[in-house]
């Protein structure tokens, strides 16, 4: 496969393409995320992920460079309201304690996006994680170590100390923002 196009500075994301030892260059989508929606549903962050790669493809598509561009976005969803990220350090404490001790899951929808037709294939990936009953003094420290203020849920998985999680169920590289058995598929 030829060189592919990341159309996310998420340095996640960029990390779990280096694991896969793809041949990518990183273009940040311009498109701006609306996340005014709070009930889940998986149209809303498919077409996040869509609308991210095809900002990308149209501007190579005008270039005359082709490449597949991967857009992608990461949710993190309980009682099916949507977790955003949090905007300062109350909503972060709010989101974890809404989180201690339940289980919810995280979706991440992935479009690859053809820049010569702009043709798309969207799909996404769905993880449980459940975390153990959390005490104010953990979610305190994390969130004074980590601030989480730039991920879903207020939380990074790869980042959370022992005793967090309890248990995940299904793909970790999910939770993390790119699903790679699942990318892996729309590439081919």
């Amino acid at each position: 496969m030829g060189k592919i196009i990341l159309g996310s500075s998420s340095p996640r994301r960029f990390d779990i393409l280096k694991q896969l030892n793809l041949d990518f260059e990183v273009i940040p989508s311009s498109y701006v995320e609306k996340h005014d929606q709070t009930d889940f549903s998986y149209d809303f962050v498919e077409n996040l992920a869509y609308n991210k790669a095809l900002a990308v493809a149209k501007v190579l598509n005008k270039k005359e460079e082709y490449y597949p561009v991967i857009g992608a976005d990461t949710i993190v969803v309980i009682d099916n309201k949507i977790l955003g990220k949090p905007e300062n350090f109350d909503n972060a404490f709010s989101m974890l304690k809404n989180l201690s001790g339940k289980t919810h899951f995280v979706v991440t929808a992935v479009s690859v996006v053809n820049s010569e037709n702009l043709q798309a294939k969207t799909e996404s990936c769905t993880t449980y994680v459940t975390f153990n009953e959390l005490s104010n003094e953990q979610i305190i420290n994390y969130i004074n170590n980590y601030k989480p203020f730039d991920k879903a849920g207020a939380y990074g998985i790869q980042e959370l100390p022992d005793g967090f999680v309890k248990e995940v169920k299904g793909e970790l590289d999910n939770v993390i923002g790119l699903p790679s058995k699942l990318l892996s598929e729309l590439l081919k």
